[in-house]
């Protein structure tokens, strides 16, 4: 079951002030309404718990410019990865490809396996929840060009 938590927050739960950057602060998850609800509080915050958690973490506060808003769920990547599978486009094989097996590293994709067509290998691939099958070209890509094609997705989908 994959979980949706929001990022830390800008404000103390408990006193309603600004996280300083830098801080430690506490994050508490709770259950409210039956939803999963993250919490965070300033180090100066009354401590114990609040009714309903179900557990806490200590983190640091980050500066503004250090968010992650540009990074991507599992579920978005995977819902990308299918519209590049079905309109199959030569551009784009390359992030297919490294789309693919980034969702393997992440397990919502499957390794099922490779075959050859010619002088072709494509990975044979399937999605965790019984998707698929899909078959994706080898790119043949070295650890650079994978890299450079991650942080151009990432800038592609999330418009950085």
């Amino acid at each position: 079951m994959d979980y949706r938590i929001k990022p830390i927050g800008r404000t103390c739960s408990a006193t309603g002030d600004q996280l300083v950057p830098g801080s430690v602060c506490r994050s508490v998850l709770v259950e409210k309404n039956g939803q999963l609800v993250r919490l965070d509080y300033a180090g100066d915050a009354p401590k114990g718990l609040p009714p309903g958690a179900i557990g806490w973490w200590r983190c640091s506060v980050p500066a503004a410019g250090d968010n992650k808003t540009g990074m991507l769920d599992t579920e978005s990547l995977f819902d990308f990865f299918d519209q590049l599978a079905d309109s199959p486009n030569p551009v784009q094989e390359k992030f297919l490809y490294v789309l693919g097996l980034l969702l393997v590293r992440k397990r919502r994709l499957k390794l099922d396996g490779t075959r050859s067509d010619g002088d072709v290998d494509y990975l044979m691939l399937s999605g965790s929840r019984g998707e698929g099958p899909w078959d994706v070209r080898d790119q043949v890509l070295n650890e650079d060009e994978i890299e450079r094609l991650q942080k151009q997705l990432q800038a592609q989908l999330t418009g950085q």
